[in-house]
């Protein structure tokens, strides 16, 4: 299973593909879409006082997940059409990142490796 169970990924194969959606959903048309998606979750934050997140995050949480949700239904047909599995992904890349941070060094700190 990926970020989505297979059934919910089933799903959305089976909405894209009754629309006859996937002649446009190629690898760069659904990477930008995906950080066109992620702006627009941004844009819920825009220009707010960092005093303010929690009342927005309150106020436009609906809003928020279905930006959420379409940057996680993009990334979906991304690794399904790529035959990425996401969790083996994240897992290599956590341990990259856990060698690459050493909790000794960056521990508390927003350094990036290469600075730490």
């Amino acid at each position: 299973m990926g970020i989505l169970s297979d059934e919910l990924l089933g799903q959305l194969l089976k909405f894209r593909s009754e629309r006859d959606w996937q002649q446009f959903h190629t690898v760069r048309n659904l990477s930008v879409s995906m950080v066109v998606e992620a702006t627009e979750l941004l844009e819920c934050f825009q220009w707010a006082r960092d005093s303010e997140l929690g009342r927005i995050v309150v106020d436009e949480r609906a809003h928020i997940e279905e930006e959420l949700a379409d940057v996680a239904i993009l990334l979906a047909y991304l690794c399904s059409d790529l035959k990425v599995d996401i969790d083996a992904a994240v897992r290599r890349k956590v341990t990259t990142n856990a060698k690459k941070y050493p909790i000794d060094r960056a521990r508390g700190s927003s350094k990036k490796y290469d600075k730490l």
